[in-house]
């Protein structure tokens, strides 16, 4: 998550379908850009060098990634944002394959004139709506792909009909047996909506991890937990301790920890999803 910022017409934006603005700013804290959704950082790019990372979830996602065997990797990711993980993937894994589905055309557009992508990349976006675009995937992709991300956001809350144990099964079925599924999730204090999204994710691929900081996943603040599931043993042996490390400390809840996490939690349905929380206003505020 982030910050507000002083509302200005100097940087590089576009008014997007949904009606609100995006922005391409400086980033205040360290090298790079940010993209910037009415107020909400949504992307940090850093364009002299694609393997800086620094949103903490982001981070963890690609320690995730760095885990999965050598070479290149076919992906689709749900969510353009700035297409930070994609260029991730491009510069650490030379030769991937990868699919974008992108609701905003002019978001991507916008990213795309000021945060151009490295020459040669294999990086396709497409516009839509998430679900439906991963219907209208390639064939091929079909149980063929080594990562699927789903990064999903309109303003700061993630559409209901992307929370959903149907949809799930939709990326399920994209990924080779020992592919990996990361999601992104919002919540705050008590993490009933994180306690459901693992619970369902885990009805449908049962090697499941949850990332966040300890605090977040105490259910103490608001924050981004990171789900990493697959239907074989994710390739976590090195993580504990490169989370531990920082710079963004976490911790990875696995085996009887995650099963602690979702018990009594209920399967969420296409008939009773809901939007992810939205978060206080006062979060973005440093």
């Amino acid at each position: 998550m982030g910050r507000t910022r002083s509302r200005d017409t100097e940087h590089p934006q576009a008014r997007l379908d949904h009606g609100g603005i995006a922005r391409i700013v400086p980033s205040e804290f360290t090298t790079g850009f940010e993209l910037v959704v009415d107020e909400t950082p949504q992307s940090h790019v850093d364009l002299d060098d694609p393997t800086h990372l620094h949103f903490e979830y982001i981070v963890r996602m690609g320690a995730v990634i760095d885990q999965l065997p050598s070479g290149p990797l076919t992906a689709v990711h749900l969510g353009a944002g700035a297409l930070t993980i994609p260029r991730y993937i491009d510069a650490t894994r030379p030769g991937s394959r990868q699919q974008v589905i992108e609701l905003e055309a002019p978001l991507a557009q916008l990213v795309r004139e000021h945060l151009p992508l490295p020459k040669g990349a294999s990086i396709r976006i497409r516009i839509g709506d998430a679900r439906e675009g991963v219907r209208r995937l390639p064939a091929a992709l079909q149980e063929n792909c080594d990562l699927v991300v789903s990064d999903v956001y309109s303003g700061a809350q993630t559409p209901a009909h992307l929370t959903s144990i149907e949809f799930y099964r939709e990326l399920a079925a994209l990924l080779a047996p020992s592919g990996v599924l990361l999601v992104n999730v919002a919540d705050g204090p008590g993490l009933a909506f994180a306690r459901r999204q693992a619970a369902t994710i885990a009805e449908v691929l049962p090697e499941i991890g949850v990332l966040a900081d300890t605090q977040v996943l105490k259910g103490r603040r608001f924050g981004n937990l990171v789900i990493a599931a697959s239907a074989a043993p994710l390739p976590t042996e090195w993580l504990p301790r490169m989370l531990a490390a920082g710079p963004h400390p976490a911790k990875i809840a696995q085996g009887a920890e995650v099963d602690a996490f979702v018990q009594g939690a209920r399967i969420v349905t296409d008939a009773d999803a809901v939007a992810s929380p939205r978060p206080d206003a006062s979060l973005f505020l440093r």
